[in-house]
């Protein structure tokens, strides 16, 4: 069976492979090693290859570099990006999955960092929140493309003195509709009836 774009996308390891390369960032593999050096190099490779051959990830440069040819990847124009068909192509079961993916690969971050000898999480700007609020479609929309305006304009800071790469991750889960009668009756955007 075939992954699912979702499926490649949110496998921990692939998803921090393409972290470090959002935002039209451009790596070698020995950079892309450095950046995630919890992951075994060999390991590495694998879902490297993966993304590779899904379309995900593509060779924009290739160095010479003491005799041999060193690669540099970047992400392939809209390869990390879900549409809505590949979301509503899902079943509910799917979705739950994918969900529970997303947030292991937060699980395995937070566990990470909790498992180093020393750290300090008020000094370091550890936060999780849950805020809850009233908002009709264009307030959510003005909300969201706010947040995606602030997260832009300092998505190609690069490594430097001072600075700590920081995952800031986003959950939107609306409230269940009134009188929902199976998880199962998804709106697809699809009028017809199946």
């Amino acid at each position: 069976m075939d992954k699912s774009k979702a499926d490649l996308i949110l496998h921990p390891i692939r998803m921090r492979i393409i972290q470090s390369l959002v935002s039209g960032q451009r790596q070698t593999t020995q950079q892309l090693a450095e950046r995630n050096a919890s992951i075994p190099q060999a390991t590495l490779y694998r879902h490297l290859n993966t993304l590779l051959k899904a379309g995900l990830l593509e060779v924009v440069e290739e160095r010479k570099n003491r005799g041999t040819v060193e690669k540099v990847y970047g992400l392939a124009m809209n390869g990390a990006d879900l549409t809505p068909d590949d979301l509503t192509e899902t079943s509910s079961e799917q979705h739950m999955e994918l969900f529970l993916k997303f947030v292991a690969s937060l699980i395995g971050d937070f566990g990470a960092y909790v498992g180093q000898d020393r750290y300090h999480m008020r000094q370091d700007g550890i936060s999780f929140r849950q805020h809850q609020l009233y908002l009709n479609e264009e307030e959510y929309l003005g909300l969201l493309n706010g947040m995606r305006e602030q997260m832009k304009e300092h998505a190609g800071n690069k490594p430097a003195d001072g600075r700590r790469l920081r995952t800031i991750s986003t959950i939107v889960i609306p409230e269940t509709r009134k009188g929902q009668q199976s998880a199962d009756k998804r709106e697809t955007g699809d009028e017809s009836d199946s």
